[in-house]
């Protein structure tokens, strides 16, 4: 790692030699412009609009201009001779509680190592007296020609330097908060938890990437090798309040009367086109999951229940003289058959007289 910085942090009398490495460093592929048609580079000028004429870096000096139009300029030179009293040491001011430092003073990170073995005790020493009271050191420090207030901390077997912003330079926030007016129930804060837990299970700092990042290099290694560009799928950024909110919604409208269910803003959660879409869809698989049923003419149905009727009764009918045939004919026979019995007993009596 390269040096940015040499000097000492000094508290009291005690002086610890240190060298000052960037902790952290952004990831990123450097883009520069050029002509799309071409490719070639772009590059910009220093033209002083006075004389036209385009300025070296060497003859570049820094203005300031007051409210009616006059310029100061201040040279290199001058700017490198103001007084700092903090140019090569990190001076301690105080000792403090952690959590009495906001996070949003933080700016930039730093390593601070011992600069030679001798300075290794004092180090050690400055480091386990802070680790031991759990506090923090507030400091000075000048970097780039800038004094800045900076925080010393332990990270580890480490101390770490962290540049602050000066109190002026924080932003009121008045006015950016809700109204106090506003609470919400014990039964939200709970759904709310129940979420946070479920979103925090398993969850791993070193599993996560620049997806941006990743996109961008496949999409410059694409033009590189003469290749098809992928086209990543993209997910649209809801225009709707997200689940959590809508179930939250919901139970505060229930709570006050309204239709549960029917959260405020519920209808625009989906774009009118696609609610319309969705619909006709729906309308489609339903008409195909259920045949239609051929009508049949009512003239049609009435006359093929008046046929059934009229065979029915036929049929009957049918039946009734049947058995009447099959009881005239056994009557008839039976008849026969008493007349011949008759004739043959009358013609044996006759022949008995005539003996």
């Amino acid at each position: 790692m390269r040096t940015m910085w040499k000097g000492a942090v000094g508290f009291g009398l005690v002086s610890v030699p240190v060298r000052l490495y960037a902790a952290t460093q952004e990831h990123g592929l450097r883009l520069h412009q050029v002509h799309d048609a071409d490719g070639g580079r772009i590059h910009l000028k220093r033209v002083c609009d006075i004389c036209g004429e385009q300025v070296d870096y060497e003859h570049i000096a820094k203005g300031f201009d007051d409210d009616e139009g006059h310029t100061a300029v201040v040279t290199k030179e001058e700017l490198a001779g103001l007084p700092l009293p903090s140019k090569k040491l990190i001076d301690v001011l105080a000792f403090v509680d952690a959590d009495r430092i906001d996070p949003l003073q933080l700016s930039s990170t730093y390593y601070l190592a011992p600069d030679s073995a001798a300075a290794n005790k004092p180090y050690v020493l400055l480091r386990e007296t802070l680790k031991q009271t759990e506090r923090v050191a507030v400091t000075k420090i000048a970097l780039r020609t800038r004094e800045s207030l900076a925080l010393l901390r332990v990270h580890g077997d480490l101390l770490t330097l962290h540049t602050m912003y000066w109190p002026d330079e924080i932003r009121d926030s008045g006015g950016l908060a809700p109204p106090s007016s506003v609470t919400v129930r014990p039964q939200e804060l709970k759904m709310a938890t129940s979420l946070m837990d479920t979103l925090s299970e398993d969850f791993d700092f070193e599993e996560l990437e620049d997806d941006y990042e990743v996109a961008l290099r496949e999409l410059i290694n694409a033009h590189l090798e003469d290749r098809p560009v992928p086209k990543e799928d993209t997910t649209p950024a809801p225009d709707n309040v997200i689940d959590l909110m809508a179930a939250l919604q919901a139970s505060i409208d229930t709570a006050a009367g309204k239709p549960a269910g029917k959260a405020d803003g519920a209808e625009k959660a989906a774009p009118a086109g696609k609610t319309a879409r969705g619909t006709a869809k729906k309308t489609t698989e339903s008409n195909k999951r259920t045949p239609a049923k051929k009508a049949a003419p009512a003239a049609s149905s009435g006359s093929s229940r008046a046929a059934k009727s009229t065979a029915k009764t036929t049929a009957k009918k049918s039946t009734a003289k049947s058995a009447t045939k099959s009881t005239a004919s056994k009557s008839t026979t039976g008849k026969s058959t008493a007349g011949s019995g008759a004739k043959k007993t009358a013609s044996k009596k006759a022949g008995r007289r005539a003996s």
